[in-house]
Order: C-alpha cells, then structure tokens, then sequence
C-alpha cells in the first residue's frame, strides 16, 4: 500500500535511526575514570542505551559504590557533546526509509529519551532534521524522559490520531510507550534491545534489517485500516 499525510511514523533515535552505543560507552568510561574508578570493561554496557540518563547512571555508580548521581549527570553531557555525540552514525538504509516516508507525505516525528536540544543536533548534523516535523525529548536537565509521556506530547501537540500512528524503536520502552497511547509499536532487531524483551513488551511485529522496515511500516498500516479496533 502506499502511504500518506494521515499516516504518522514516530521514530526512536537511539539504537533505530543512530548507532550511538560506541559513543555513550566512551562517554560513560570518561565520567567514571573524572570520579576516579577505573572503568570495568567486563562489565556490559549495551542495555544503556534506552533507559532515561538518571536511571542508567545510577545503575552503573552503584557498581562502583557511589552515589554521585547529579554530577556524574552533569560530567556525562559534557563529555557526550564534546565527543560521544559524533560517533552516532545512521543505520545503513534508514536514510532510504526516511526520505521515502517523507516524499510519501507520511508525518514522521522523534520520541527519544534524549534532551530535545541534543537529539536535533544529532539529527541536523546527520543532515536528517529536515524530514521531521517534530522532535518529543527530555528537557535540558534530562526531565520528563519517559516515553509513554514523550510519545504522548506528539500526539496531543500534533493532533494525531492514534489509529494512524506508528511507533518503531529498539527498546521495551519503545513499545510499552506506545501500548500506554494506544498507538501500534514495531520492535527493531539491530538496534539494542533483545529479541526476547521486544517479545515481552508486546510489540506488534519485529523487523530483523532495516531493509525489510519499509514493508513492515506498510503492513502494520495496512493492519490497522483492515482492522481499525483491533
């Protein structure tokens, strides 16, 4: 089928549009080292990319027995603009699905547990904001980072009806984000999430390479019109 304007496609960044795990690691290992640890790199970090920023630093002070929660905040985003953020290139083929959704009229937005500044940057640095009409993130202190809020902000602002929204992302939060607005989810496989918790989180479909997200957004799409309460 052949999308258009009443179609919407909400997009997470992290682990969906960007591979930006490098960069956040490097991040993460640059504030422990400022606090004086030294970085355990048996220690898996893949999970981090997803959660809200105060979840997942805390999480991993507690590893090292510390509790500086607010300034390791504050050494992560000084460390991350500086540096993480330019190693997030884009997925191969997300570009294609992008631009394609675009030319097809499709609305197509951001809902990311990034700050809203931070994730346009990466986005217009990536030469990919133009294709967006909106962007819901967390608020420069890393507030207001849950997405069934974020994705909730675009549908009220935007005027989006659910029934014609789609949310694709990497992570169990993705989906159940987009559960709570009763708004379909697709899971991706290449991003940081497991197979398993997109399984568990309940998402409508999973989609193992980018290539193959085009035609799952139209099926998802196609779904819903055969079955618009479903």
């Amino acid at each position: 089928m052949r999308l258009h304007q009443s179609h919407t496609v909400l997009f997470d960044l992290d682990g969906t549009i960007i591979r930006s795990r490098d960069g956040i690691v490097e991040s993460i290992h640059a504030v422990l080292r400022d606090l004086g640890h030294e970085p355990d790199m048996s220690m898996d970090l893949t999970w981090v990319v997803g959660p809200p920023l105060e979840e997942l630093i805390g999480h991993i002070l507690a590893h090292y027995g510390d509790d500086r929660v607010h300034e390791a905040m504050a050494l992560y985003r000084r460390h991350y603009e500086s540096g993480g953020m330019h190693k997030s290139p884009v997925f191969e083929h997300m570009r294609e699905v992008i631009e394609t959704l675009s030319a097809e009229g499709v609305r197509l937005f951001v809902a990311t547990s990034k700050p809203r500044y931070l994730a346009r940057k990466i986005l217009h640095m990536r030469g990919l904001v133009q294709y967006f009409d909106g962007l819901s993130g967390a608020r420069e202190d890393e507030s207001g980072a849950e997405k069934p809020e974020l994705i909730a902000a675009v549908l009220r602002e935007y005027a989006v009806n659910r029934e014609d929204a789609l949310m694709i992302g990497d992570r169990r939060f993705d989906i159940s984000g987009a559960h709570a607005n009763h708004v379909r989810a697709l899971g991706v496989l290449w991003g940081y999430g497991t197979r398993e918790e997109l399984v568990q989180a309940g998402a409508d479909a999973l989609v193992s390479q980018p290539a193959e997200l085009l035609a799952a957004i139209r099926q998802q799409f196609a779904a819903a019109e055969a079955h618009p309460h479903g």
